[in-house]
């Protein structure tokens, strides 16, 4: 079980904010962290991470303590076991990709693993190259090998997926599903991309000016628990345009865009840049906002 129960006090965006942040999930949940900007999901990882301390409060992992300010335990990065991997990859350009994953080896440990990585990952081909001769997608998984050398218990990614494209993004999901799999991962996943969460995680956990609104599964959070259909997508509104009693709704899926009719008073509460889900019911499309 990973209990979590940490307070700070941060700099946002709109002055200061305090963070209250207290949850508990099980041990392998597959977990995301999602909110509008400055709401304290990075912060979070941080302080999970040892890199950022709490102003009060506790962080257990499987049993394990690793900040309790009334005890005043606060383990060094190097001693939690875990695995981050950053939005800008964060590799070494002077080094090659096999020394990147190298580097990140504990003493005595056991460099098998490595060879290990570099097959699940896929990246064999590039081992003798630098990060700066690679494609963002083949940064990134090279930053998740890395993240794993250490065999960590848990997986902290700061959206590690955000500056590639559609069709990359796809692939690296996957990878971080088998990975997760894999690995017996707990992994805790900070993203705004509304399909990435549905399509990973177990847990969601909403997040405004420092505090939980709401934790749940995906559908839940995201409001679309009862919204069945044989196809069920998610995208954003480019185009929304009146016509007589109905509404035609331009949703941007992927790389395609589709026209859906909405009912007036459905119509009303939909606007431009909205998250929407996009399903069938009685063989008719219907579109409802994600909250």
């Amino acid at each position: 079980m990973i209990t979590l129960d940490i307070r700070k006090q941060l700099s946002s965006q709109v002055g200061e904010m305090d963070l209250v942040f207290q949850t508990s999930f099980p041990e392998h949940s597959f977990v995301t962290l999602y909110g509008p900007s400055g709401s304290g999901k990075t912060s979070i990882l941080r302080m999970i991470a040892g890199l950022l301390q709490p102003d009060s409060g506790k962080i257990t992992i499987n049993g394990n303590t690793y900040f309790d300010s009334e005890r005043k335990i606060n383990l060094s990065p190097q001693n939690r076991k875990l695995g981050f991997v950053f939005q800008d990859y964060a590799l070494f350009p002077n080094m090659t990709v096999e020394q990147n994953l190298r580097i990140a080896l504990p003493k005595n440990g056991d460099d098998s693993v490595i060879t290990e990585l570099i097959n699940v990952m896929e990246i064999g081909q590039l081992e003798n190259r630098k990060p700066t001769t690679l494609s963002g997608g083949q940064q990134q998984r090279v930053a998740l090998a890395r993240s794993l050398v250490s065999r960590p218990t848990i997986l902290l990614l700061d959206e590690p997926l955000s500056a590639l494209d559609l069709k990359m993004r796809k692939k690296l999901q996957a990878y971080l599903m088998e990975i997760h799999k894999i690995y017996k991962l707990t992994t805790i996943l900070v993203s705004h991309d509304i399909a990435e969460i549905t399509a990973t995680s177990d847990i969601v956990i909403k997040l405004e000016e420092g505090k939980i609104i709401n934790q749940g599964l995906s559908r839940q959070v995201l409001g679309f628990n009862n919204l069945s259909g044989k196809f069920r997508f998610t995208g954003e509104i480019i185009k929304k345009q009146r016509e007589e009693h109905v509404f035609i709704i331009t949703v941007l899926i992927g790389r395609d865009m589709v026209k859906i009719i909405a009912d007036e008073v459905s119509g009303n509460d939909l606007k431009i840049g909205d998250q929407v889900v996009v399903a069938s019911k009685a063989f008719n499309p219907i579109i409802q906002k994600i909250n």
